[in-house]
């Protein structure tokens, strides 16, 4: 394979989902270390995997490489925008009017039980972009009001290195109240 073929062919993450999931994790967009190794939050800084492995959510320790293997525990994965950047900053409005529509057919067309944002951030663009909703005022965390199709939305921290405002402990909980409402949908 040629260098060209492979940067093409690495150009963002691929999404991994499927009907029927209980929660697609929803990343703001990848960071291009991550598009580098080929999986989500493969930023060594980046808190995810150890949040989530505390959590309690997948029952065992997980690391990037486990990404594509969460798609047989119901977990799958996608981004608001799939334009990699270093930094969420250098993502532009046209990148959000591109890609949000197409996340939001991709829902639709998945049916996951639980859409599940990283970050306020990514959430607001989303219903901006591709609901056409402005959000007023904080988005608060958690169980939102706002369903995309017949799937509930549930924000919890963005888990980047870039937001110190949430600690691993912080991540940890918000990943385990994900789990709680999995638990309670199952059980409906």
């Amino acid at each position: 394979m040629t260098e060209s073929a492979r940067q093409t062919i690495a150009d963002t993450l691929p999404d991994y989902l499927r009907p029927g999931l209980d929660i697609v994790l929803i990343g703001l967009n990848p960071s291009t270390r991550s598009v580098q190794a080929g999986h989500y939050f493969a930023n060594p800084r980046n808190r995810f995997w150890r949040a989530i492995s505390a959590s309690g959510l997948i029952g065992r320790e997980v690391w990037p490489e486990d990404d594509a293997a969460l798609l047989d525990m119901g977990i799958g994965f996608t981004d608001v925008v799939k334009q990699p950047t270093p930094q969420a900053s250098g993502l532009t409005a046209s990148d959000y009017r591109r890609d949000a529509p197409l996340l939001r057919e991709k829902l639709l067309e998945h049916r996951p039980a639980i859409a599940c944002f990283h970050g306020a951030t990514g959430y607001r663009a989303y219903l901006r972009y591709a609901e056409n909703v402005r959000a007023s005022g904080e988005i608060v965390l958690g169980r939102q009001e706002h369903t995309i199709g017949g799937s509930e939305v549930f924000v919890v921290p963005n888990p980047s290195p870039a937001n110190a405002r949430y600690s691993l402990q912080d991540l940890t909980s918000w990943y385990a109240a994900l789990g709680r409402l999995r638990e309670e949908l199952k059980g409906a």
